[in-house]
């Protein structure tokens, strides 16, 4: 490639209308009143999602083929097509009041890379590839990350096939009934590398005031049901002295797991999101409490050692207060850093484009977690207004939109190598 290609590859920016009208034309199938999406996997609107997506798809050259859970990979051919993929993709299914963007915004930019490609006749050594995966939110079934779960054989196919919804519908039934049950077996699908584009679910780049997330990697998750066991008693004859209140030794376990947090940052986090109070009567000291806890950090190591902390704390507790406290892990997720070959890509994209960036951790999981234990991977964040997401008032701007995009396509051009 001579200096004059350099130039113009360098130069090179997606169409940023048609890739905000191609958002906001998926966003009409499901769309609510508030302004947001409702369309949960393999419902009919899934299906007219995946059928316009797929058109598009075919309208811009590239050949169309669905796995047997249903994931679609839309690919455009390199120069040498015995070479693995360069992958982008994320998901097109939605919360039941989801936004225009999660998961839709990482499909339609690898869309319009490769529409832009097309535009000025580039092309690749290796092919490029845009998947959209099944079930990623999980809200009507359950493992989330489903699809991208059973390519890269974290569950099997039979075990994300019988999963059923609340009216016992299951996985397969609606696959076949939608008609999205491809013959390629899971998995048996190269990739080169993987990229994912993603608004970033959360506050950090609006408040650091930067265009771009350099994502390092993803937090791993500690998910827990804690119990601590008193004993029920009448509210007025009961001093204080003698009381055995499981609320109030809960609620001070609550905030050592805030507190536990902090005590091991960056990136830790630590939640307490659902309470079950019995009797719940407003005249009966608590006897006991069962409450969620959710800890959260950037590598295993960290992971582990705020488990420790949790239960020497809990344990402490028990000892000076003389009630049980019971800490089960009922959930783990291990932490997933990203290749450092894909990480340096976007963040030199991101340089040479002249936005302005930030390393960044996603506290949230995508499909880009399970791409990882495949090949190198990486992501790209961008901001979301006030870090709001899976509601209807989810937003992002097209500037930040395109921004992202034309950072993802410089990305895995350089992976993909310009002929």
């Amino acid at each position: 490639m001579d200096t004059s290609a350099k130039l113009d590859i360098a130069q090179l920016r997606i169409n940023d209308e048609r890739l905000w009208d191609s958002l906001m034309e998926l966003a009409q199938i499901g769309a609510t009143p508030k302004g947001g999406v409702c369309r949960l996997a393999l419902t009919d609107l899934d299906r007219q999602g995946r059928d316009l997506v797929t058109r598009w798809a075919r309208e811009a050259g590239m050949t169309v083929t669905i796995d047997k859970i249903g994931n679609g990979f839309m690919r455009r051919p390199g120069r040498n097509n015995s070479l693995p993929p360069i992958m982008t993709g994320s998901h097109i299914d939605t919360q039941p009041t989801g936004g225009k963007f999660d998961g839709n915004y990482g499909v339609l930019a690898g869309l319009e890379v490769v529409r832009t490609l097309n535009d000025h006749g580039i092309e690749t050594e290796a092919p490029i590839e845009v998947a959209f995966w099944t079930n990623e939110e999980g809200s009507r079934f359950v493992p989330v990350m489903m699809g991208s779960g059973v390519f890269a054989r974290a569950f099997t196919l039979e075990h994300a096939y019988a999963a059923a919804d609340a009216e016992g519908k299951t996985v397969r039934q609606e696959l076949e009934r939608i008609g999205y049950v491809g013959s390629q077996e899971p998995g048996e699908h190269p990739i080169g590398a993987y990229f994912e584009a993603h608004i970033e679910q959360g506050p950090v780049l609006e408040d650091h005031a930067r265009t771009i997330g350099v994502v390092t990697g993803v937090l791993g998750i500690r998910w827990y049901d804690c119990v601590v066991t008193g004993m029920e008693a009448h509210a007025g004859p009961t001093p204080m002295a003698l009381r055995k209140d499981a609320l109030q030794v809960a609620t001070r376990l609550m905030q050592e797991v805030v507190a536990c947090a902090h005590r091991h940052p960056p990136h830790g986090r630590g939640t307490v999101g659902m309470v079950q109070v019995h009797p719940n009567s407003r005249n009966v000291i608590p006897g006991q409490v069962r409450f969620s806890i959710d800890l959260r950090n950037a590598s295993d190591a960290d992971c582990d050692a705020m488990d420790a902390d949790i239960r020497a704390v809990a344990e402490r507790l028990s000892r000076e207060t003389g009630l049980p406290i019971e800490i089960t892990l009922v959930s783990s997720y291990p932490a997933q850093p990203f290749h450092a070959d894909c990480v340096e890509a976007v963040a030199r994209a991101a340089q040479a484009l002249g936005y302005s960036h930030m390393p960044a951790v996603s506290g949230a999981g995508h499909d880009a977690v399970y791409m990882a234990r495949l090949a190198p991977a990486g992501m790209v964040f961008i901001p979301c207004k006030d870090g709001i997401s899976h509601n209807e008032i989810e937003d992002a701007t097209p500037q930040d939109i395109a921004a992202g995009c034309n950072v993802l396509m410089h990305a895995m051009l350089e992976r993909a190598q310009v002929v």
